[in-house]
């Protein structure tokens, strides 16, 4: 199972997500590595009453294997059911770092 596939199953597993968007954005950023970049907008129950910082975590905290694999980094987007209500997956910015800058 890769990277990719491995956060999907975990987050579906854990979370249990109405909505889940996962984007390997690996290809817009420097370096060889095709699976170390992701973007996920995620709406679960599980988001109630937590705080952004909180959601993080409880997401950081299920993923940490897939960072021990490789992930290096994961821009999240965390909805409750009517937080998600008239929204859409965010762009991403365009990477400035490493060998892409300027």
């Amino acid at each position: 199972m890769n990277i990719e596939q491995h956060i999907r199953s975990v987050i579906e597993q854990e979370l249990k997500p109405t909505f889940l968007s996962l984007e390997n954005e690996s290809h817009m950023h420097s370096g060889p590595a095709t699976q170390s970049h992701f973007k996920m907008s995620c709406v679960s129950t599980a988001f109630e009453g937590l705080s952004r910082v909180k959601r993080h975590q409880l997401v950081y905290a299920a993923l940490q294997p897939a960072f021990d694999a490789g992930l290096h980094a994961l821009a999240l987007h965390l909805y409750t059911e009517q937080e998600w209500q008239n929204k859409s997956v965010p762009e991403s910015p365009k990477c400035m770092g490493g060998s892409k800058q300027g």
